[in-house]
């Protein structure tokens, strides 16, 4: 997509929002090129006691333009004026262009709770919080509504969060197979899955590192999560090193959340999750994905819907107090008749946590390599299929506390996680609302250093530290000292030890 700019821009914000209009969109020099992409004209300028946006978006032969105004408020800095005036003006033009409005206006932010959070930390009522949602953000009241519910939920599950509370994440990345729609790090093949012994003696050397490094520094683990790819890809005897290396340097009866990830039912066996029920694990995931073995065919899930209620049976007789399942919207193949179905079926299982994404295309992703049309704009019926899990997880009260969206997914919906009161995943919220630090260790792992509440009153300070992406780099990896080195710096300049 072209784009001409004129003014002081935040271009990756205009360019996330054309991607709502015009799905996969491309920008850069070949696009810019491009006599034939669709173009977007903006002039942001000074106009008396505000800022004036400008825009003109032109596809297919047909434009549509649209000038707006907004004042300079209290509280708004300029920044955030011209992003709510271009953003309005942007959504506007493009709206009339493709007859379309985006449920999310002129929301792109991964965390589209965040501006409710701000709203309501400022002594809006839950009310006005909707209401100015709808008609600055230019939200759809229903997803105004969502959007404050799951900021009333954070904030009730947060509380007051200490400087000295953290969690741990321990990466497995690989997977027994791949999924078309996958842009994760996961490795399938049998020479990279030959690598998995040598990968957790290296992993558990570097966690035993991290962790005296947490306890020398007096930090509480309040959560671990151990993730992937596809944990329980790991065999009983290797998973039972895994979880003792785990249980030798830190008091896991003393977490809040112990969580395995094991979303793919053909990894889990009683035997796996005896050992995880022996070490300490209280929450699993066993996601079917869809509960339409065609459509599961399609995306290259090994697995059947029998073979999805097996595993999910194991799991609720293992002794392990919480089970996560994963459903996607909009998966190619999939419809309302049969994604309502699944839902039902769900919902009459009871797990404690139902997250519902809607599926998203990334670049990375085989899907993309096989032919036709992954991108939407409206959706198809991925809307309606929205829209009914959240009536029906209500209805069986189950209530919203976290929410993410990611860009180029159908109809440009978002994420949700549901959850029985009481049952709420921990970890979900602590990575996402980033309020304290996430000590990360393995293959493609990122610890996240947050000082939540800075001494002058700022935003929260973040800093990030990566490991190797690729599993046999990181057998090579040597850097796990220096971390812990630059972990305990953060704390010490930030005076939170």
């Amino acid at each position: 997509m072209r784009l001409f700019l004129n003014g002081d821009i935040n271009v990756y914000y205009i360019q996330t929002l054309c991607m709502i209009f015009f799905p996969g969109a491309k920008f850069g020099s070949d696009a810019q090129n491009d006599p034939d992409a669709p173009a977007l004209y903006l002039n942001l300028e000074p106009h008396e006691e505000g800022l004036r946006a400008t825009v003109t978006v032109m596809a297919d032969g047909k434009s549509a333009s649209c000038e707006k105004y907004y004042p300079f408020a209290e509280g708004f800095t300029r920044d955030k004026t011209a992003k709510m005036v271009c953003g309005a003006a942007v959504i506007s033009a493009c709206g009339e262009l493709m007859g379309y409005r985006p449920s999310w206006g002129m929301l792109t932010g991964v965390r589209p709770s965040k501006v409710a959070t701000e709203l309501l930390q400022s002594g809006m009522s839950k009310t006005r919080v909707k209401k100015t949602l709808a008609s600055d953000y230019l939200v759809i009241p229903k997803k105004a509504a969502l959007a404050t519910d799951v900021a009333l939920n954070e904030q009730r599950l947060i509380g007051n969060p200490s400087p000295k509370d953290c969690s741990i994440y321990i990466s497995i990345p690989f997977c027994p197979s791949r999924c078309s729609y996958c842009s994760f790090v996961s490795y399938t093949s049998p020479k990279l899955l030959s690598l998995i012994p040598e990968y957790l003696v290296h992993l558990a050397k570097d966690f035993e590192e991290t962790a005296k490094k947490i306890n020398e520094m007096g930090l509480r683990v309040r959560t671990v999560y151990i993730g992937g790819g596809t944990p329980t890809i790991l065999d009983a005897d290797q998973l039972r090193f895994l979880l003792s290396k785990i249980a030798e340097q830190i008091d896991v009866s003393s977490l809040e959340e112990f969580t395995l990830e094991s979303g793919r039912p053909d990894t889990i066996t009683a035997e796996k999750f005896a050992v995880a029920k022996e070490y300490g694990v209280t929450r699993v995931c066993v996601n079917p994905q869809t509960m339409c073995d065609e459509v599961l065919k399609g995306i290259g899930r090994s697995h059947s819907a029998e073979d999805f209620l097996r595993a999910f049976e194991i799991a609720k007789n293992s002794g392990i107090p919480y089970i996560n399942t994963d459903l996607i919207v909009g998966l190619p193949g999939d419809h309302f008749k049969t994604f309502s179905a699944t839902f039902d079926k769900i919902l009459s299982l009871r797990p404690e946590n139902i997250t519902v994404h809607t599926f998203c295309v990334k670049k990375a992703a085989d899907i993309l390599h096989q032919g036709g049309t992954v991108y939407s704009l409206r959706g198809g019926d991925a809307g309606k299929c929205v829209d009914y899990t959240q009536l029906k997880a209500s209805q069986e009260g189950y209530l919203p506390y976290y929410m993410y969206r990611q860009k180029n997914t159908v109809g440009n919906f978002e994420n949700v996680g549901f959850a029985l009161e009481g049952a709420e995943g921990l970890y979900n919220i602590y990575m996402m609302e980033e309020i304290h630090s996430i000590f990360a260790v393995g293959a493609g792992a990122v610890s996240k250093m947050v000082d939540y509440r800075p001494a002058d009153g700022g935003k929260p300070i973040i800093e990030r530290l990566f490991y190797p992406k690729y599993p046999y780099e990181y057998l090579k990896d040597d850097s796990t000292r220096e971390k812990c080195e630059t972990m305990e710096k953060f704390y010490r300049e930030h005076g939170m030890l």
